[in-house]
């Protein structure tokens, strides 16, 4: 997946690009590249293949390229090799236009043919610069120069996802940052603003952020945002805090981020269930399901990508041994593709560390087309699946930047698990009252077994605790351990 960073404000807008693409890096790229734009307006583009630190050893760490607004990239090749050519941003033909673009537009190809017949001419193999010549087509014709209406216009042509980063020449010191379906995040700075496709880009800079919805447009200067729907209507956007600090997606002083994350997980964990424990009781008030509610579940759908679907795989144990409940469990990339037969008495719980996953969400969103409640388990507050769901737990896991999931993947474990246990209690209270349902009688046998307290960050029992030293703490990583199956 492409990172995107995006500067308009007081500083030097370079540096700061690079810095943000540097906290990217984790997910994966062929290329980097950006583009600066002066007082006067002129857009300089400078692009690298290979690492980041090549582009900025090009730009001696961004000084080269002096100006105070611009939009950086990291490429992942999907349309063309990984050339210098093909890396973002992208010109239009009069370089008065740059754009920055994570997703894929599906019909570029019916596209470009339009603009090749109309005598636009191309020089790389990317969907990308097709965006760009077609905003440029736009600008310099019905909308008489007026980048607002260029864009809704492109939006309206284009199809498949996006999320976009735009300079116009004539308008110095302004990004626009368009969404579909791809993530795209707005920071307001105390000296300017930002924009990211994920959150530690900005943590440096921002804690206040605001997240587009989809065909939605975002207008950034360095004192305001302002943000429109695809009519050019203005609407308003609440803004979100984000709790993380800064040096939560910094190594501090581990080797690598995974050794890092493997060694949080005991804290996130703790931070997943300790606010859901309340006087003895799991306290799942944020679902706003009632005992009523829970028995009419009759089915339950799990649905994620990747380690996410996994998640689901080990919690259909949970819910089908002690709740009594069939659950399916499907990858998110599949489930709407085979047209699913979704009963409205049931519930589906759709998994995403980001919350924007794009085949993720558009299962949440099917789901609710179809008259099915929808429940988001995410790390990320304030993203697509949290907003969009009609309950949402967060694991409060923190950010992940290692590609191998570890505290991610736990705390969705822990958050799925929870509701398992009020979901038993309240399906046996319902099944005691006839004898007609003998499988429920599994359900108070187990939750009246004497476990013995355990501790959350290891796992033993109290009694056996020792003191988690680094020693121990590495021993523990590499020691295979059995826990007793729920």
């Amino acid at each position: 997946m492409c990172g995107i960073v995006g500067f308009t404000g007081a500083a030097q807008a370079a540096p700061i690009l690079l810095d943000g693409l540097a906290k990217l890096e984790y997910r994966g790229y062929d290329s980097a590249g950006m583009a600066v734009q002066n007082a006067a307006g002129k857009i300089e583009v400078v692009k690298a293949k290979g690492r980041l630190k090549v582009l900025s050893e090009m730009t001696d760490g961004g000084s080269a390229v002096p100006g105070n607004c611009g939009i950086g990239h990291t490429r992942w090749a999907t349309h063309g090799e990984p050339s210098v050519v093909n890396a973002h941003p992208h010109y239009s033909r009069d370089q008065k236009i740059a754009v920055v673009h994570n997703g894929i537009i599906e019909n570029y190809q019916e596209l470009k043919e339009r603009l090749l017949n109309k005598g636009f001419s191309f020089v790389s193999q990317t969907d990308t610069e097709v965006g760009a010549q077609l905003l440029d087509y736009y600008y310099m014709g019905e909308s008489a120069g007026n980048a607002l209406d260029a864009i809704t216009r492109m939006m309206l042509h284009v199809r498949g996802s996006y999320a976009l980063g735009v300079l116009f020449a004539d308008e110095p010191g302004v990004i626009y940052a368009v969404r579909k379906d791809s993530p795209l995040i707005v920071g307001k700075c105390e000296d300017g603003a930002i924009i990211a496709s994920d959150v530690p880009a900005l943590l440096k800079y921002t804690r206040t952020v605001y997240y587009i919805d989809n065909l939605e447009i975002a207008r950034l200067t360095p004192d305001s945002i302002e943000f429109f729907n695809i009519d050019k209507e203005p609407i308003t956007r609440e803004s979100t805090t984000i709790e993380w600090d800064a040096e939560a997606a910094e190594k501090g002083g581990y080797e690598h981020f995974m050794m890092k994350e493997i060694y949080e997980q005991p804290a996130a964990v703790r931070d997943t269930i300790s606010p859901r424990l309340k006087d003895g009781q799991i306290d799942l008030s944020e679902l706003a399901l009632d005992e009523e509610a829970i028995r009419n579940i009759h089915r339950l759908y799990i649905i994620g990508c990747g380690s996410a679907y996994h998640v689901g795989m080990a919690a259909r144990y949970v819910f089908e041994s002690l709740a009594r409940i069939p659950v399916e469990v499907d990858v998110a990339s599949e489930f709407r593709y085979r047209n699913p037969v979704l009963e409205k008495d049931a519930l589906a719980m759709v998994i995403s560390q980001s919350g924007e996953t794009a085949d993720t969400l558009a299962a949440l969103r099917l789901c609710k087309e179809r008259g099915v409640r929808t429940i988001g388990i995410v790390n990320v507050v304030g993203s697509s699946i949290a907003r969009e769901a009609d309950a949402t737990m967060y694991t409060w896991a923190g950010p992940e930047i290692s590609v191998a999931t570890t505290k991610a993947y736990s705390t969705q474990l822990a958050t799925c698990w929870l509701p398992s246990l009020p979901v038993c209690a309240a399906r046996w209270r319902t099944a005691s009252m006839s004898t007609s349902s003998p499988s429920w009688r599994l359900c108070p046998r187990r939750l009246k077994r004497p476990w013995p307290t355990r501790s959350v960050s290891s796992g033993l029992p109290a009694s056996t605790q020792t003191p988690r030293t680094p020693s121990s703490l590495a021993a523990a990583s590499t020691t295979p351990s059995r826990s007793r199956a729920v």
